[in-house]
């Protein structure tokens, strides 16, 4: 989520928030990118775009192929036009991390806010702040698919209670875990459809194939009571059976004694099974019959 620690702070972050508006948008300024940001999103969508066939789920790659951004950084203008045909949302331009209260009202009206500044050259492997390639790259192909769509307004509704509640962490983690770092059973093997992930080069290949992390099936009330990592990769990562059961497990399901049950326990360490539970397997690309490298 796109939070800074005070309202309007800047402390710390990057992006220009004193000409933000009160709902903390900007204009994208599309003009301002320079030849060299156009170059190094170039490479990034080469190389991510590339990993993203082999890893990604259909719905991403359907996404993407749509929006045809591969030659530089796209207008927020031209997504918009596709993504209200096929979705009714709209992207707005944001300086970088804003209000919890702020972020969930864009998201209850179908705005998504991106980030409009691009990562440095030294960046390209790492970054901790969502820059506007993690933004569009990652999250705005998914927004082509209804259930996304839908599923992302449903949550933007869902702040203010979290936020009356004391709770705003556990549901902040149904977003982690789905929306930014999701894995869901394709073709009878897993595909990555979190951004966090897919704009990723490390963790697109990690999440997937490797042995050692911890996947459990997708559960509401495990996901909202479990840590997560915000510098490093996740230790723990949740299957959907299908996207169908991102809004399938979670419409008529009562957050209020969820919250009330767990929101004054610590959370569950990522990457630890608990009593009961039976982990996935890592399942490698060569088991679905693909050739790797």
């Amino acid at each position: 989520m796109k939070t800074p620690l005070s309202p309007k702070s800047t402390s710390g972050l990057r992006g220009e928030y004193a000409g933000a508006g009160d709902d903390f948008t900007v204009e994208q300024d599309w003009q301002s990118y320079s030849p060299e940001a156009h170059d190094r999103w170039r490479r990034l969508y080469a190389a991510q775009s590339a990993l993203a066939a082999r890893y990604a789920a259909p719905q991403f790659l359907e996404g993407l192929a749509k929006l045809d951004s591969a030659g530089g950084i796209p207008r927020f203008d031209d997504a918009n036009r596709v993504l209200q045909a096929e979705t009714r949302w709209t992207l707005v331009a944001v300086p970088g991390f804003i209000p919890d209260a702020v972020f969930f009202d864009h998201l209850a009206h179908r705005r998504f806010p991106v980030t409009r500044w691009l990562r440095e050259e030294h960046e390209l492997d790492y970054l901790v702040e969502p820059d506007v390639f993690h933004d569009f790259f990652g999250h705005v192909p998914m927004l082509l698919d209804p259930r996304i769509a839908d599923f992302l307004e449903m949550y933007g509704r869902a702040g203010e209670k979290a936020m009356a509640m004391g709770a705003l962490d556990m549901l902040a983690r149904i977003y982690w875990y789905t929306i930014e770092f999701g894995l869901v059973r394709e073709e009878g093997g897993l595909k990555v459809f979190g951004a966090g992930i897919v704009s990723s080069a490390g963790e697109t290949v990690y999440a997937i194939e490797d042995e050692a992390v911890l996947r459990l099936p997708f559960d509401p009330e495990r996901v909202m009571r479990t840590a997560y990592s915000i510098d490093n990769f996740q230790q723990n990562y949740f299957v959907l059976d299908s996207l169908d059961q991102l809004i399938g497990s979670l419409v008529g399901l009562d957050f209020g004694p969820i919250y009330e049950r767990w929101r004054h326990e610590q959370p569950l360490p990522a990457g630890q099974l608990q009593a009961g539970e039976t982990p996935f397997k890592a399942v490698r690309l060569e088991s679905l019959g693909e050739r790797t490298p």
